[in-house]
């Protein structure tokens, strides 16, 4: 019997190791920290050995491989001596990918991934294909796969750390929304070693597969250039700007989207779409493309598109209190995600910034932030990136708690100002996650309409 080590018991280690007992599999789960109890529940009615609170690294190197939840760091001491002892580690994704003949539709990129994920699940479903979604959202690919119905297609949002472990997996269709300054701590503060991470999602593509990617990303321009003459799949374009040769263009001055893949100079009203702003316009293009590609109709997929609801989190109105309008963007972990944040919102702005910076690099926000913001709340234990940045440029002032953010914003806002959640920065500080610091800023402006 072959053994396999599980680091990790969140939802991927849990999923992969669940799998890995219905494939015969010997499987053992560690993980340094506290296991949330509904995965203790799982491990133990599927009769899979674990522990917690720390790694007895004799049992996990006596595995034949390990699956490796894709929080833990590479520079961890126990995948250190993992690499040390040539015992290959791999990724949930990777594992689960073995036991499926399921097509994979997947996205990558430092903002809109979810709903670029989310868009593409909604239009694939909506046209009754067989279809699920996993990865970076909803439920681990491994529980899926192990419950037994093989779809015919998987829907998978990808993060960089999960694609770092990922080596024979094929992604049929490969999305990069974009490529932006984000987790540089994870990657030794090299941008490079974070685009190839990125990359890595059309490792393995060949002829008939599709990669489509942000025609308007300098980097990934750049990086597109360096693989010229190497593409065995088909490459295809959306753009703000520029017209592709194979793509999409959905101009920013009006609201048509031009398809030029079998359908040259064909335009599309898309005024009546529910999801709003320039970067859901790049995840309209990218889910357009790819749903296509998988034998969609045109106009069948615009059709669901119109029907797709904006996702919490993300740009999300929140209500109005005394003409001040409240809009959550708590998903905006990076700068980029700002920027787009920023542009989609009003023109009298107090920006919410802050928590756990990532090496983060404001200055692309200076010009939008000079137009647009009046005074910015710096939310997190540590505020002096943030002051560092913006001091001498806008009002900073410094809070420590939700509660004290709301009541911050109000006093700082008059009537017709935009309140943004938006802190391009990690959320650990003071919250448990990103939807943590999302619903209590809901929950606060809830409050403040009742007041």
């Amino acid at each position: 019997m072959s053994r396999l080590a599980v680091l990790g018991a969140g939802e991927s280690g849990v999923g992969a190791a669940v799998l890995a007992k219905k494939k015969g599999f010997e499987v053992f789960v560690s993980d340094y920290g506290t296991i949330k109890p509904v995965y203790v529940k799982t491990l133990e009615n599927n009769g899979i050995e674990y522990e917690q609170g720390g790694h007895s690294v004799s049992k996990i190197l006596n595995a034949g491989e390990v699956v490796k939840s894709p929080g833990i760091r590479d520079d961890a001491p126990i995948v250190l001596k993992l690499n040390d002892a040539k015992i290959p580690v791999i990724s949930e994704i990777e594992f689960a990918a073995r036991y499926t003949n399921a097509k994979f539709v997947c996205v990558t990129g430092s903002n809109g991934k979810t709903t670029t994920t989310e868009l593409i699940y909604h239009i694939m479903k909506s046209a009754g294909m067989d279809v699920a979604m996993a990865g970076n959202v909803g439920n681990s690919l491994a529980i899926l796969v192990a419950g037994g119905h093989d779809y015919e297609y998987y829907v998978l949002e990808l993060s960089s750390f999960q694609l770092d472990n990922m080596y024979d997996f094929h992604a049929h269709v490969a999305v990069v929304t974009n490529i932006t300054p984000d987790h540089l701590d994870r990657y030794g503060y090299k941008m490079q070693n974070y685009v190839d991470s990125k990359m890595r999602i059309i490792r393995n593509q060949a002829e008939g597969d599709l990669f489509v990617f942000f025609g308007d990303d300098p980097i990934l321009m750049d990086e597109v250039k360096k693989r010229k003459g190497t593409f065995k799949q088909k490459v295809m374009v959306f753009s703000l700007t520029r017209e592709p040769i194979s793509g999409i263009l959905f101009p920013e001055d009006d609201g048509y989207m031009a398809y030029n893949d079998g359908y040259i100079g064909r335009g599309m009203p898309c005024m009546d779409f529910k999801l709003k702003g320039k970067h859901n316009r790049c995840n309209i293009m990218a889910a357009t493309l790819a749903t296509c590609h998988v034998g969609l109709p045109l106009d069948k997929v615009l059709e669901y598109v119109k029907e797709f609801e904006p996702l919490e989190h993300r740009v999300e109105p929140c209500g109005e209190v005394d003409g001040v309008k409240y809009v959550n963007d708590s998903k905006g972990t990076n700068v980029d995600a700002v920027w787009y944040a920023l542009d989609s919102v009003g023109d009298s702005v107090i920006l919410i910034l802050g928590g756990v910076d990532k090496g983060n690099d404001y200055s692309q926000l200076y010009d939008l932030v000079g137009k647009k913001v009046k005074a910015i709340v710096a939310m997190g234990v540590d505020n002096t990136p943030i002051h560092k940045a913006f001091d001498g440029r806008k009002k900073v002032v410094d809070v420590r708690s939700m509660a004290e953010c709301i009541e911050t914003c109000r006093s700082l806002a008059t009537k017709g100002d935009t309140v943004l959640l938006s802190p391009a920065c990690a959320s650990f500080d003071l919250f448990t996650c990103y939807e943590d610091r999302g619903e209590q800023f809901k929950d606060a402006v809830r409050k403040l309409k009742q007041s």
